[in-house]
């Protein structure tokens, strides 16, 4: 799996620009419990996209962060939901095993895609 720590940093700095240096820090990461098994199949969708996007050569670099931050609209999650899931995913390997779980029953798992989990290597 690609980590997601870049994407979701530049999603961060693009999704929130007026939100404090400070917010993330002063509130610990949510629990995997913290989250619904919707939320985590959105995420994971979103998560699958981002990696296309990243990959994709093909895509301006700076055409990739608005392209980004689309996708994760699209799946229906907010750009700081997302933040939140993927900062606590980092340090939640239990959360992890539920965002694969999430990621193998989308479409785009049965299509080869696999989705990242930030903090996990590359299959």
């Amino acid at each position: 799996m690609l980590a997601l720590s870049g994407a979701t940093g530049a999603l961060a700095q693009s999704a929130a620009p007026a939100s404090p240096p400070a917010a993330p820090t002063a509130a610990a990461p949510a629990a995997a419990g913290s989250f619904t098994d919707e939320e985590l199949t959105k995420f994971a969708s979103a998560a699958t996209e981002l990696n296309k996007i990243q990959a994709d050569a093909g895509v301006p670099a700076a055409d990739k962060q608005p392209k980004m931050l689309a996708a994760v609209q699209a799946s229906g999650l907010d750009p700081a939901r997302f933040n939140t899931i993927a900062e606590a995913a980092q340090s939640d390997p239990a959360l992890q095993q539920k965002i694969q779980a999430a990621a193998a029953k989308t479409p785009a798992a049965s299509a080869g895609a696999q989705p990242a989990t930030p903090g996990q290597p590359q299959q």
